[in-house]
């Protein structure tokens, strides 16, 4: 059945910041998952600094799908003096295209952060993987 129209009594009972969930788009290839501190972000308001919050876990979780697509590439570093660890480095790039992704939900994690869930279908997968063997 299709859900109840909202009401102001249902929208009311609701919780503030309740957790957006997109409909089933099928089972999804991959998923990417962000998360991003509220109090961290630049903003004037609280409601600003959530929005960004917001912003930037969406961003984390487009760089979890394109590492999966693309890859990662880590560069290290470590010097060794006298069988002692002087110093240690490691770095790590990701570079590629991403299109296609689509939104499974969005929700705070706790009071002062947020997780964003994006997922790439097996037909858009298989489009981006072609893209890069340039067979399109």
């Amino acid at each position: 059945p299709p859900p109840a129209a909202a009401t102001p009594a249902t929208m009311a009972a609701a919780p503030p910041y309740a957790p957006v969930q997109v409909a089933n788009q099928g089972t999804p290839a991959l998923t990417g998952h962000g998360y991003a501190q509220v109090s961290g972000q630049p903003g004037k308001t609280h409601n600003e600094k959530r929005l960004m919050a917001m912003r930037a876990a969406r961003l984390d979780a487009m760089r979890d799908l394109v590492e999966q697509i693309h890859g990662i590439h880590l560069t290290a570093e470590t010097t060794i003096s006298k069988a002692v660890v002087q110093n240690d480095s490691l770095g790590a790039l990701v570079d590629g295209t991403l299109r296609g992704a689509k939104t499974v939900s969005i929700q705070p994690t706790g009071s002062d952060s947020y997780e964003v869930i994006l997922s790439i279908s097996a037909d858009t997968l298989a489009y981006l993987v072609r893209a890069l063997r340039g067979q399109v």
